[in-house]
């Protein structure tokens, strides 16, 4: 299966989400979340007409001639962000393409600004192969990981799921 920016999104948000969106189980049609940030998503590419770009599993929100733009409706797991814009970063170096990522938040929640900048050095794409190889073996498992009940467990899709 390939990884894509959700996956790798859901894999440092949480494990048990990551298996179960791989394994094709989904419920996040029923999500409040998931639909506002649809509708942020649709009305972004309405107001900046034809930006989004997919290139093999992968969709970007906005290239530039200098960043890589994604644009998320919070701030809340900036960790599980940067990942995904690293992913697209090495799909785009590997179609021979350079370029840095920026994250927009259209609200800001945790964070002290609204902008974040990320670069795949080689640190970051050494890295990036290893979560790759992780979130393999990890969705390849018979079974989801044990759910943790954290603080932001209660807005997630798979809630129910997890823990009623």
């Amino acid at each position: 299966m390939q990884i894509t920016g959700t996956l790798i999104n859901y894999y440092f948000h949480c494990k048990t989400q990551c298996w179960l969106h791989a394994n094709r189980i989904n419920l996040e049609d029923n999500s409040e979340d998931v639909r506002i940030g649809k509708v942020l998503h649709e009305i972004n590419e309405e107001k900046n007409k034809n930006t989004e770009i997919s290139i093999d599993n992968i969709k970007i929100d906005k290239i530039t001639k200098e960043y890589l733009v994604e644009v998320k409706k919070s701030d809340s797991d900036i960790e599980a962000v940067k990942w995904q814009v690293l992913l697209y970063l090495y799909k785009l170096k590997q179609k021979g393409v350079d370029r840095k990522g920026k994250i927009e938040f259209i609200e800001k929640n945790r964070q002290k600004k609204k902008i974040h900048y990320v670069e795949l050095d080689e640190v970051n794409e050494r890295e990036l192969l290893e979560v790759l190889q992780k979130i393999g073996d990890l969705i390849d498992l018979p079974n989801p990981p044990p759910a943790r009940l954290e603080k932001h467990c209660k807005k997630c899709a798979y809630y129910e799921y997890c823990f009623i």
